[in-house]
């Protein structure tokens, strides 16, 4: 009788082919080590960047951990999607670039909710197999990836509570009498208190000047320009950076309440508290020099829109042309307008740029077309819309057909540029010296271009 014996395979042979398979089957791990510090208020306590990344490789020594690539950058991790640099490792683990992550905290990856759905998500599609910091792991086990979002969750309610409690202390702070930030000119701060402690003093030395300009803002009908000037020739005035007020500055100044002791903060909030500091000037004094300096605003900006402002610069300083338009009344009753265009003085106050009439300018523009660089083609567009006008209106208004303008032979575009110079609307004018190729000066009553 035949007789068939089946041998068994010992156990621990089987336990070992079964670890080999395991072994074989394992994903290869690729790790990058993440380092990340913001400059941010609620974030000086956390390792710097390079303490982190050598904290982390000695882990990475200790464990036999291989670490492929090492990024780092500096940013606030409180919004979603602003890491650039966290971005890409994101989309790497996508594309199979990593499949382990390295960073010394939970909250280096996130502190809101967007990106740590991410990392959650990339775990769930096994695309991120292995999240290491310093005392812990995270893989993709339901206990672990809760934990995770536990701590993601936790970094991202400290943020809230310290938005909270520092909208909280500038609130306080404000409603004691002090503005968040630095004062105007004609305040010091008492630069040894403690910080956010710091209180408003007076600056001997420039807040008397101070209440002089909003006095001959009021009083003397000073314009900001004339103020400019005699902040300069006469007082020496500057700034605490050791600078001239600009024109700009001096605006600035007249519109700031905080001279008479008030303060509106946020800006634009309408939340109005009252300071704790001296007054320079007076309310009555503050609303008469902004009453002058919106009449001078009105009176110098209620002028006609003209053709060739903010299209040509001066070639002494470099400002911009401005325009300026007088009536002068004839023997016969008519009245003739003249325009004028001239430097702006926004960069040099006491540049000697002249006055050049528009006729003038007109004809040396007209005597320049023949030597510049023109768009061809933005200009014959230009042709095309005028003459399809016409011939819309000649055919619907008169009753005749007018020249049709796909038919039309081709034009001398230097010809019609030269006519709109002369005879154009403002926006017309205005189109032809975009198409110029090179920027125009006046020097010396001349045009030019460069």
């Amino acid at each position: 009788m035949n007789q068939t014996t089946t041998t068994l395979e010992p156990k621990t042979a089987l336990m070992g082919r079964n670890r080999a398979n395991l072994e074989v089957l394992a994903p290869e791990m690729k790790y990058c080590l993440y380092a990340r510090k913001s400059s941010e208020e609620d974030e000086r306590q956390a390792l710097s960047i390079d303490s982190q990344i050598k904290e982390m490789l000695e882990m990475a020594v200790r464990d036999n951990i291989q670490i492929n690539e090492i990024r780092k950058e500096s940013h606030s991790a409180k919004d979603s999607g602003q890491r650039p640099v966290y971005n890409q490792l994101l989309a790497d683990i996508r594309e199979g670039v990593f499949n382990g992550v390295l960073c010394w905290a939970p909250d280096r990856l996130s502190r809101n909710a967007g990106d740590l759905g991410s990392i959650v998500d990339l775990m769930d599609q096994g695309r991120l197999i292995e999240i290491r910091t310093h005392g812990q792991r995270f893989t993709n086990s339901p206990n672990e990836k809760f934990l995770l979002m536990i701590l993601g969750s936790q970094a991202k309610l400290e943020n809230d509570h310290k938005g909270e409690n520092v909208k909280r202390g500038l609130r306080a702070k404000c409603e004691q009498g002090w503005r968040p930030g630095r004062p105007p000119i004609g305040y010091l701060h008492d630069k040894y208190a403690d910080y956010g402690q710091k209180k408003v003093f007076l600056d001997p030395k420039r807040a008397p000047i101070v209440k002089q300009i909003f006095e001959k803002m009021a009083h003397e009908q000073f314009s900001c320009r004339k103020i400019y000037r005699w902040l300069k020739e006469e007082t020496d005035f500057r700034t605490k950076n050791d600078k001239f007020m600009t024109i700009s500055m001096v605006q600035l100044m007249i519109r700031e309440p905080f001279y008479y002791g008030e303060f509106e903060y946020p800006v634009k909030s309408n939340k109005w508290y009252r300071g704790g500091y001296d007054p320079i000037i007076s309310k009555d004094l503050y609303t008469e020099a902004n009453e002058r300096l919106k009449r001078g605003n009105i009176s110098r900006h209620e002028c006609k829109e003209f053709a060739f402002t903010k299209l040509i610069k001066c070639g002494h300083c470099g400002s911009g042309i401005t325009a300026d338009e007088k009536f002068k009344k004839l023997s016969d009753g008519s009245v003739k307008r003249y325009v004028y265009y001239g430097c702006a003085r926004s960069k040099d106050i006491d540049c000697k740029g002249g006055y050049l009439r528009e006729e003038e300018l007109v004809e040396q523009l007209v005597r320049l077309i023949d030597k510049l660089d023109i768009n061809m083609l933005g200009i014959k567009r230009q042709f095309n819309k005028e003459n399809e006008r016409y011939y819309k209106f000649s055919k619907g208004v008169l009753g005749k057909a007018g020249v049709d303008f796909d038919k039309q032979k081709d034009i001398d575009i230097r010809n019609y540029a030269k006519y709109v110079l002369r005879e154009g609307l403002i926006l017309e004018k205005r189109e032809v010296l975009g198409y110029l190729k090179g920027a125009l000066i006046i020097k010396n009553k001349r045009i030019f271009s460069n």
